[in-house]
């Protein structure tokens, strides 16, 4: 299976200002490969290719006067450019066709050097990893990594991005094995929620963190600072960095608390489930901040992944199970409640019930349910049944590859889960 890790970059002056152009050329190509496509669409022209946009805006193109300037960084940079277009029109097509299922998936656009996010991506003949703690570029040269933490197998391509507040980070894709868990007996159901981040079958409650109401007064501080400052200047300039600098903070903080929240539920039970939340709906009503602020889908996303990593099993219900309208104790359907009742009594079976508490034990049945029943109509209808539990995630292809990073010290234990 494929994993990414981030490592963070420090460029110097000379080097960051090599990295600008690098981002500048790859955008070009973006944009001028874009706009011929458009450009023959609304001719009724046929699609042009990849090949045919490679010579005319890579090759040709670095013969120009216009153009000359894209012969100074490397062509890999230029070519895998393309490559990520021609991967955006895929989605695109691939979605408008009704392929995947989920929110459809939009033409690609423009890139602009405003963008808060810059971006390269190389292969493996562009890139060499140094044993004495820097990272080889091309026509960049070599910079200096902070090895947080090791590779467990040599990486088959490289992304560097430069973020709103201008941090570097190196971003590996790598082929790793998954890392199977002993089995253990417990499932759990997860009810999440605002007040409460989540509320486990078990009983188990996991307290919010609110890390941009935390941030908050800080921010608007910053946001009051940037708004007077004179649009172009340099001190705008530098109060929009200080700004997005507290913004990723928070960014960060919250990525962190989700990474460690997931991996311990995880590795504590064998089978996870959880509601399938409708989070672009709710962040579109009053509570849209503090939605925000919770990141639920990031959170999914992030026991999802590693369930299939660790060789358990995650399943979703229906976003429109009737989770707080069902007793847990005698199944009878109770009726909706506002959100303001945390706490009711059965009107069949007289049993008090914790809202939350209540919630995250009809998910667990429910998915259980979900799951039995698929893997008795597998056989009759031929439909996919989700992953027995020792075989959770896809394959490794089995290429042998040496584990570790030249010039990092072995390790006892590597947590790559976080």
């Amino acid at each position: 299976m494929q994993l990414r890790y981030n490592y963070r970059l420090y460029p110097d002056s000379a080097q960051r200002q090599s990295l600008a152009q690098a981002f500048g050329c790859a955008r070009v190509v973006w944009n001028d490969c874009l706009r011929d496509r458009r450009q023959a669409r609304a001719a009724g022209l046929p699609y042009v290719t990849s090949a045919e946009l490679s010579r005319k805006r890579i090759t040709e193109a670095k013969r120009t006067e216009e153009r000359g300037w894209l012969a100074d960084v490397s062509a890999v940079v230029l070519q895998q450019s393309l490559r990520d277009l021609d991967a955006a029109f895929k989605n695109f097509f691939d979605s408008a066709n009704g392929k995947p299922k989920g929110r459809k998936v939009g033409p690609p656009g423009f890139k602009s050097r405003k963008d808060a996010r810059q971006s390269i991506r190389l292969t493996t003949n562009a890139f060499v990893v140094r044993g004495n703690g820097t990272i080889y570029l091309a026509k960049i040269g070599n910079v200096k990594i902070r090895w947080s933490r090791a590779l467990p197998a040599p990486a088959t391509s490289l992304s560097v991005v430069m973020d709103a507040c201008g941090r570097y980070f190196a971003s590996f894709v790598v082929e790793t094995e998954p890392d199977i868990l002993p089995t253990v007996e417990s499932e759990v159901g997860i009810d999440l929620g605002l007040t409460t981040f989540a509320v486990l079958s078990d009983g188990t409650k996991i307290s919010s963190p609110r890390f941009l109401r935390r941030a908050e007064k800080k921010l608007k501080r910053l946001q009051r600072e940037l708004s007077r400052k004179v649009k172009g200047s340099r001190n705008r300039a530098k109060a929009r960095i200080k700004l997005a600098r507290q913004h990723a903070r928070v960014a960060d903080q919250r990525r962190d608390w989700h990474h460690k929240a997931s991996t311990q539920i995880i590795r504590d039970n064998q089978a996870v489930y959880a509601e399938d939340l409708a989070v672009s709906a709710l962040g579109r009503t009053r509570l849209a901040k503090s939605v925000h602020d919770a990141g639920w889908a990031q959170f999914v996303g992030m026991l999802e992944y590693k369930a299939v990593r660790h060789g358990r099993y995650f399943g979703k219900i229906g976003r429109f199970e009737p989770t707080s309208q069902v007793c847990s104790d005698c199944g009878i359907k109770d009726g909706p409640k506002p959100l303001h009742v945390r706490e009711w009594t059965c009107q069949e079976c007289g049993a008090v019930h914790d809202r939350d508490e209540n919630a995250s034990k009809n998910t667990l049945a429910a998915g259980r349910a979900d799951r039995l029943n698929a893997s008795q109509s597998v056989e009759k209808t031929g439909t996919a049944v989700p992953a027995p539990r020792d075989e959770a995630g896809s394959l490794p292809d089995g290429r042998p590859a040496a584990a570790g990073t030249p010039g990092l010290p072995a390790r006892g234990h590597v947590n790559r889960g976080s």
